[in-house]
């Protein structure tokens, strides 16, 4: 995906228009739900099973940067470039559904590298 974005950006920018490839921290999707047995209401639940779930975030929070890139009259500056909500909410101030500002790759930084190694950054 990020090599399709490198690719359209190319080919779109002499049209003004910009491609951009965008990752997630750990999503709730509804397979993540279901694979936690737990809904978006009662999603707390599944960080008994796995406490990096709670830096979780909502397919609404991925939706909201896809937002604030859409509005963002210097998106060209960003054009071919992979992109990640972490870094996205700290520039753009959005939030989560529920207020709160995931943000996994801090948590990875501060509870996971240790034992997997750095997570890497985005392109």
């Amino acid at each position: 995906m990020i090599r399709l974005a490198f690719a359209q950006a190319a080919e779109l920018r002499p049209h003004g228009v910009a491609a951009v490839a965008i990752t997630p921290g750990f999503l709730r999707s509804e397979a993540v739900l279901d694979h936690f047995g737990v809904t978006e209401a009662t999603w707390h639940d599944g960080v008994a099973q796995d406490p990096a779930f709670a830096h979780s975030e909502s397919p609404a929070y991925l939706g909201r940067a896809v937002a604030a890139l859409a509005a963002d009259p210097q998106i060209m500056a960003k054009s071919g470039r992979a992109l990640a909500t972490w870094g996205l909410y700290q520039e753009y101030g959005f939030t989560d559904a529920d207020g709160t500002r995931p943000d996994f790759a801090a948590h990875w930084a501060k509870s996971l590298e240790a034992e997997h190694g750095p997570l890497g950054d985005p392109l």
